[in-house]
C-alpha cells in the first residue's frame, strides 16, 4: 500500500524530532547513541511505529523496553514539538532495528572466510 503524502511528511517530520529528543537523553548517558532510522505512521496518523538503532547493540533491547515503558514522557515531548503541525500526536511505538548488527554480522562472516 502506497503511503499518502501527508503520511510521508509525518513519518519525516516524526523521525526528526524524535531523533533530536534522543540525542538530548542520550548526552546524559556516556557512550550510548540512538537513532531513529524508520517511522512508518498508521492511514490515520494515530499510531507510529519507530524503528530505532542502538549503539552499542548490548544495550538495545534494554533501552528499547525502557523507552516503551517511557512512551506516555517521550510522546508528551514529540506533541511540545510537533503540536503545531499535528493535531493528534500519534501513539508511539518502538521497535529495534538490528539491521546494523545484522550487515555487521554478515561483513564479519564474509570477512573471516
Amino acid at each position: 500500500m502506497m503511503e499518502s503524502n501527508r503520511q510521508q511528511k509525518v513519518n519525516r517530520l516524526i523521525q526528526k524530532e524524535l531523533s533530536e529528543i534522543f540525542l538530548l537523553e542520550t548526552k546524559k548517558m556516556a557512550g550510548v547513541l540512538i537513532s531513529v532510522t524508520n517511522v512508518r505512521t498508521s492511514p490515520d496518523l494515530g499510531l507510529a511505529h519507530a524503528h530505532l538503532s542502538i549503539f552499542p547493540s548490548e544495550k538495545g533491547k534494554e533501552l528499547i523496553q525502557n523507552i516503551n515503558d517511557n512512551v506516555k514522557s517521550v510522546r508528551y515531548e514529540l506533541g511540545k514539538r510537533v503540536g503545531k503541525q499535528l493535531r493528534v500526536v500519534p501513539e508511539l511505538n518502538f521497535h529495534l532495528d538490528d539491521s546494523l548488527d545484522y550487515i555487521e554480522n554478515i561483513d564479519k562472516l564474509l570477512n573471516d572466510q
